[in-house]
């Protein structure tokens, strides 16, 4: 392992030995990297050219300045190798062919700057020091480099992030955005815009994991407090399983909810729904074992959810006759009269779904007759009872 800094024990005079050969060695590591690093073989001229001369000769020049003096330390002459790593990721490159350009530099300079250590007679010991200092030196300025390749990483990655947010609102927008624009966004954010999109609920914490397992089409951002994914064409072949996949996670289904697909135009709707759903689940008034809820298959449920204390009046109203009785009373008459209009008051079948004897059935169904009387038979009324019911049963 090399230890930090070893150029701090070489003799300042070991610079006045290397200087003269810093043009030389500089020739001969650039054609080598032309020669080794298929990514840099081609002329070194304009930008790029000049990019690869400044990195080799501020690099020799600063390990010259550092055995002069060791406690100046390499201060803004860092920059230099951070900015290269920079450079690399907007090349659309990755470090690979930067970290070989850096070792080609270090073994052709370490064998220039021995051939002239031997030749001006210095120590086997300040040989061996100088070949460490050299390699560290290198590990040094490939260490700011992957810094800079880092750090420009890590703001292009919340560069996306901030135009997806910006593209999510956009397709959210009531009433929806220009189509010219929505291009205009989806271009921005590296989003080509599908024929139909659905959106997905999930609670904020939730996200960042189902975001990593999501299709990569998929836009996500924290939206009112909630986490929303935007997931394109949902309908498609093997989607569904997808989305399945991306809530298990390797271990128990995530609860999410998902809106009905459509144009990108109505987005905005299927969030809504999305959201209701999800609300919904949490309230208890939406069944859910974990996974995904499809709003579509609760809609009704939704409908009572979303008009709470519309459907309380309702049933304030209509079940008014029940109030009387104790809980336990209550209770039995309040499922007897959903079963009743579920199975169009069919006494056998009524019996099943309440998992009673069908005499039973008949009794209880003969009560509810004197409770609530002509209701039951009037179309109106029946409806309104049943929303009251699909109300309160959910929430027991």
């Amino acid at each position: 392992m090399l230890r930090d800094e070893p150029w701090r024990d070489l003799p300042a005079g070991v610079a006045d030995l290397i200087e003269p050969e810093l043009d030389a060695i500089t020739e001969e590591i650039m054609a080598t990297i032309a020669q080794e690093v298929p990514e840099y073989a081609r002329p070194f001229e304009g930008s790029f050219g000049r990019g690869v001369r400044t990195g080799v000769t501020e690099a020799l020049r600063q390990f010259i300045e550092l055995i002069r003096s060791p406690s100046g330390g390499r201060g803004p002459g860092r920059e230099v190798y951070v900015a290269l790593g920079r450079g690399e990721l907007r090349q659309g490159r990755t470090l690979d062919s930067l970290q070989s350009a850096y070792r080609v530099g270090a073994r052709v300079a370490w064998r220039r700057v021995a051939e002239a250590a031997r030749r001006a007679g210095l120590d086997p010991e300040t040989i061996s020091l100088l070949a460490e200092a050299i390699f560290a030196y290198i590990e040094e300025i490939s260490a700011d480099s992957v810094e800079g390749y880092a750090e420009a990483r890590s703001r292009a990655e919340d560069e996306r992030r901030r135009r997806r947010r910006e593209l999510v609102e956009l397709l959210l927008r009531e009433p929806p955005a220009e189509e010219a624009d929505l291009r205009a966004a989806g271009a921005a954010a590296g989003w080509r815009p599908p024929a139909e999109a659905a959106a997905l609920a999930c609670p904020e914490g939730e996200l960042d994991r189902l975001a990593r397992r999501l299709p990569p089409d998929a836009l996500t951002a924290r939206i009112d407090g909630l986490g929303c994914a935007l997931l394109p064409d949902p309908e498609g072949p093997g989607r569904a399983g997808e989305i399945e996949r991306a809530l298990e996670g390797g271990g128990p289904a995530r609860l999410a909810a998902l809106g009905p697909a459509g144009p990108l135009g109505e987005a905005a709707a299927s969030w809504s729904l999305a959201r209701a759903t999800l609300r919904a689940i949490e309230a208890g008034a939406v069944p859910a074992d974990g996974g995904l809820v499809r709003a579509e298959d609760v809609l009704a449920d939704l409908l009572v959810f979303e008009n709470r204390s519309l459907v309380e009046r309702i049933a304030s109203r209509r079940l008014a006759p029940l109030a009387g009785l104790t809980p336990k009373a209550r209770r039995r008459m309040e499922d007897t009269a959903l079963a009743y209009l579920r199975e169009r008051g069919n006494a056998a079948a009524m019996a099943r779904a309440l998992e009673v004897h069908p005499q039973t059935a008949r009794y209880r169904l003969a009560r509810l007759r004197e409770l609530l009387g002509a209701d039951l038979d009037d179309a109106g009324a029946r409806f309104e009872i049943e929303l009251a019911l699909r109300a309160r049963r959910p929430l027991r």
